[in-house]
């Protein structure tokens, strides 16, 4: 009998991903509970981890693995995707020397401390150092990988796979202009005496409470996860079984926590979707940040700031809050989560401007890495930018250009994802209502199993068998487009 090549493929790659399991728990930890000293030892595990992983990947055992299995001829189609996407992620990966990848964890984990006392103090002066060396490993990551065109596209790749720069911009020049105009037709969306009654203190308890039953209704496995408090939210996997979230939570804001917990459920969800017998693998693993941010954006907005998921949301928020909506119609609440206002924070943003936000990133970050932009200048560049978009200037750089985590993690090239998220999102979500015709029904009785069925089937347990563009063809007859987020928006705000 033959003897297989896909075997020992597989089990190197176990080794890989148990590593960077490891490597995912110590950055959770850093984020979620780790005391303030313990920073400096961090960065060095971290540091230490990060090469461990770069050396099983690169290594010529892998190489060598990877030839045979590719000349194997019996192979099956699901087996030459698994060869096809490791020898890319081989092939990438052998482009970073393991010097560097150990340099950029620990300047990673120097950069969060730097970020969280700087966002503390609203001192750009702090973070500045730290996100000086991360441009400059950012611009020596780009040289390694290699590029044409702008720098900004090796970056880019990691992230969204095949986009660029060259085809970005012309694409969120159009959003900018289109979002824009949409903002002036639909001026402010709610009055502010309608939302008087928002102006209370919302028990943190409570709000905890009230994310955890949405969460376990929207189908996130509390046995394969759990949600924490961070700084910034965000979601991590470990495995398939083992898939955290994170929130944060105001008393004085009583959406805040609920809309994170749904977004980190959006992205949860699809992590706990993948197939079995791809844990441990690329194939579980989804094809661009976008798609994946396409989940987030789906269960944050098209489902949480529906008029259906407040028919069954608001009755919720009576039981955990008593008392304080009585005489507050559904339709009172329904127009004071989707009131369409400036605002100067990101995550806070609503539909029609939280474009805006992201392509004001994607200007700097791409000035930034072609060496246009120096790091000293970003606030005052920020400041102008929020000013050209959404008419606001930031009263300090905690509420400006130190609000996100992701420069302190040197991830630039991540934010773009945000805003194709929401295209994907629109366009998928146009076959949802297609082919769920009681999509809208279910939601108002709080089932939610039908439209969590749909995404396992058609999104989830695909994994990287195909890209974001292959998918998002597949599953809707069309090539991603903006015309359906345009679409979305105009239809539920005009």
């Amino acid at each position: 009998m033959k003897k297989s090549t896909i075997t020992p493929l597989r089990e190197k790659l176990s080794e890989v991903y148990d590593l960077r399991a490891a490597l995912a728990l110590l950055e959770w930890d850093e984020e979620v509970y780790m005391p303030p000293k313990g920073a400096t030892a961090r960065g060095q595990q971290r540091a230490t981890v990060s090469a461990l992983v770069h050396r099983l990947m690169t290594s010529p055992e892998m190489g060598r693995l990877l030839d045979s299995a590719e000349a194997d001829a019996g192979l099956s189609e699901n087996d030459k995707i698994l060869v096809c996407e490791t020898r890319y992620d081989f092939e990438k990966a052998r482009k970073l020397p393991e010097s560097f990848v150990q340099r950029f964890a620990e300047a990673q984990s120097q950069a969060y401390q730097s970020w969280t006392k700087a966002r503390e103090e609203s001192s750009f002066a702090r973070f500045h150092p730290q996100l000086q060396t991360l441009v400059h490993l950012a611009r020596e990551k780009a040289e390694h990988v290699g590029y044409s065109g702008s720098p900004y596209n090796a970056l880019l790749e990691e992230f969204e796979r095949g986009m660029t720069t060259e085809q970005l911009t012309p694409l969120f020049a159009e959003l900018s202009q289109r979002q824009t105009a949409l903002i002036k037709r639909v001026g402010a969306s709610s009055n502010l005496e309608e939302e008087s009654w928002l102006h209370q203190i919302w028990d943190e308890n409570a709000q905890w409470a009230l994310s955890l039953r949405v969460l376990g209704d929207m189908g996130y496995d509390f046995e394969a996860g759990r949600q924490d408090k961070a700084v910034h939210p965000f979601t991590t996997n470990f495995g398939i079984h083992d898939v955290r979230v994170t929130t944060r939570i105001s008393a004085t804001q009583l959406f805040s926590c609920l809309s994170s917990a749904m977004h980190e459920g959006g992205h949860a969800l699809y992590e706990q979707g993948f197939r079995e017998e791809d844990a441990r693998s690329p194939l579980a693993e989804a094809p661009s940040l976008g798609l994946h941010e396409s989940q987030s954006r789906l269960w944050e907005n098209m489902i949480g700031r529906s008029a259906a998921f407040w028919a069954y949301g608001l009755p919720l928020l009576r039981q955990f809050f008593p008392g304080q909506l009585d005489g507050i119609p559904m339709g009172h609440v329904y127009r004071s989560i989707n009131r369409v206002r400036p605002s100067l924070i990101r995550v806070e943003a609503d539909e029609c401007t939280y474009n805006l936000h992201i392509i004001l990133r994607f200007e700097i970050e791409a000035a930034l890495l072609d060496g246009s932009l120096n790091v000293t200048d970003i606030p005052h560049l920020w400041n102008a930018k929020m000013k050209q978009y959404l008419g606001l200037v930031p009263p300090n750089h905690s509420l400006g250009c130190l609000q996100d985590i992701h420069w302190s993690h040197g991830a630039f090239g991540y934010f773009p994802a945000y805003a194709l998220g929401n295209l994907y999102a629109a366009q998928l979500f146009e076959q949802i209502r297609r082919d769920l015709p009681s999509l809208w029904k279910d939601v108002q009785e709080g089932n939610f199993i039908p439209l969590l069925g749909w995404l396992r089937t058609n999104i989830h347990r695909v994994g990287r068998r195909m890209t974001a563009p292959q998918l998002i063809e597949s599953v809707t007859g069309r090539p991603p487009e903006a015309a359906p987020y345009l679409r979305y928006l105009e239809e539920k705000f005009v």
